[in-house]
């Protein structure tokens, strides 16, 4: 499997097997939501960002591919003089700076002690307020927002 296509579809492939053993976890209730987002998020963000990565690379028509994917699309490889830059893109351009993607794209894991729960006691009350803490919820929402793009724009893709 050495397409950028390909490839994009094996990291996406693997990010849903990292939620899947995410939302397994999750309902077994053994251990916290702040924990496993600590263990699962990580590995599920590279695999969408690896995916989307080499997304980029196979609209582009990069040819030969790097060992790596590009993190976004300002990191692709230089076009060749006189091409034009494809309208997807500049639309992958845009979606990196709002949106969806620029939410996927800006996350990172919470360390301990970040977050709403590293905030002081009010005075007269022990309790702590509990951490915001995306889970899987938020992780399939990308996946499936990359698929349906990766859907759209690999029709289009299939027409050249």
């Amino acid at each position: 499997m050495s397409s950028a296509r390909g490839l994009a579809n094996h990291h996406l492939y693997l990010a849903r097997l990292v939620l899947d053993a995410w939302g397994r976890e999750c309902e077994a209730q053994q251990v916290s939501a702040a924990t496993l987002s600590e263990a699962f998020g990580p590995a599920c963000h590279a695999h969408l960002g690896r995916a989307y990565g080499w997304f980029l690379l196979a609209v582009a028509g990069a040819e030969p591919l790097p060992l790596e994917p590009p993190s976004r699309a300002a990191d692709l490889p230089p076009r060749p003089a006189g091409k034009a830059v494809p309208g997807e893109i500049r639309e992958f351009e845009r979606l990196e700076r709002e949106g969806w993607l620029a939410q996927m794209l800006a996350w990172a894991p919470q360390r301990p002690g970040q977050g709403s729960a590293a905030r002081a006691r009010q005075p007269g009350n022990l309790a702590r307020p509990a951490p915001s803490v995306d889970g899987p919820d938020t992780f399939r929402g990308w996946a499936r927002d990359l698929d349906s793009l990766f859907q759209r724009m690999g029709d289009s893709l299939d027409e050249y």
